[in-house]
C-alpha cells in the first residue's frame, strides 16, 4: 500500500512516518511512505498512485483543503485522512469525500485505529479494482463500472459508466486478472461485465447502452457463465 503524508510541520511528518513504520512492526502490513512538505508539492504533477492520504489542513502554500479538491479532480479513490489543530477545519472534509480527520497532536493509538481501519477498507476494495496504465496515464477503476473492454490488436478498450479510454495490453492479460469475477467473452473481441447485462436476444447482449454480437462459438460458454452469475446473484 502506498501511503502519502502532505504536512508543513517537520516534527510532525517524521513522528506520523515514525508511528506508519511502528504499525508494521505491530501488524507486519508494509507501506511505501512518501512525505510532502506542504499541499503545493503534491497537487503539481499529482498521480493516482496513492491508497492513502494524511493530509494536514493549515499550510503555508496550498492548504490541506484546496489540495484535496485538486486531488479529487484526478483521483475519486485515494484515501483522505485529516490532521488538524482545530475541529471545525475538519468538517468541511465531506465536501472533497474525507474518510475522517484526527485532531492534533496525534497519538498513536488513534493514529493506528484510524490506519487500521483504512487499511480494512482497501483490502476490501481491492478485490473489486483493477489499476490500468491508460494512454493518458495510470486509472483505478471499479470493476463493477465497467460495461465491457473490447481487444484491438495489442490495444484494449474500455467502455465504462465514467466514459472510455484506450491501454496497452492484451484482452487476455486483463481476463486473467479478472478472473473469479462477473466477466466472460461473447465472442473474441469482446470481454462482457455479466453484472451490466441488461438482456440478450439471439445473437445480441444489451450491455448498459451498448449491443454487442455473440458469437456461435462463445454462445453456450457466455451463456453457462450468465446463468452462473444469476444463480450465485440470487443466492446472496
Amino acid at each position: 500500500m502506498h501511503i502519502a503524508i502532505v504536512e508543513d510541520d517537520p516534527a510532525t511528518r517524521a513522528q506520523l512516518a515514525e508511528y506508519i513504520q511502528r504499525y508494521t512492526r505491530q501488524y507486519g502490513t508494509t507501506f511505501q511512505v512518501d512525505t510532502f512538505a506542504d499541499g503545493d508539492e503534491i497537487a503539481e504533477n499529482y498521480r493516482p498512485v496513492y491508497d492513502i492520504l494524511f493530509m494536514d489542513i493549515e499550510m503555508k502554500h496550498l492548504d490541506g483543503m484546496e489540495t484535496a479538491r485538486r486531488i479529487r479532480q484526478l483521483d475519486g479513490e485515494v484515501l483522505i485522512i485529516f490532521i488538524t489543530n482545530t475541529a471545525q477545519y475538519a468538517i468541511n472534509g465531506y465536501s472533497v469525500g474525507a474518510t475522517d480527520y484526527m485532531l492534533k497532536p496525534v497519538p498513536y493509538f488513534c493514529f493506528s485505529q484510524q490506519l487500521k481501519k483504512a487499511v480494512g477498507q482497501l483490502q476490501k476494495r481491492a478485490r473489486f479494482d483493477l489499476t490500468v496504465t491508460a494512454e493518458d496515464g495510470m486509472r483505478r477503476l471499479n470493476t463493477a463500472e465497467i460495461y465491457y473492454i473490447e481487444s484491438d490488436g495489442h490495444t484494449v478498450h474500455f467502455y465504462t459508466e465514467n466514459g472510455d479510454f484506450s491501454a496497452s495490453g492484451l484482452l487476455k492479460n486483463f481476463e486473467e486478472k479478472l478472473a473469479g469475477r462477473p466477466f466472460a467473452r461473447c465472442n473474441n473481441c469482446y470481454l462482457v461485465n455479466l453484472a451490466q447485462v441488461a438482456g440478450i436476444a439471439q445473437e445480441i447482449v444489451k450491455v448498459g447502452p451498448h449491443s454487442l454480437p455473440v458469437s456461435r462459438t462463445k454462445r453456450r460458454a457466455f451463456l453457462d457463465a450468465m446463468s452462473d452469475y444469476i444463480d450465485s446473484a440470487s443466492a446472496v
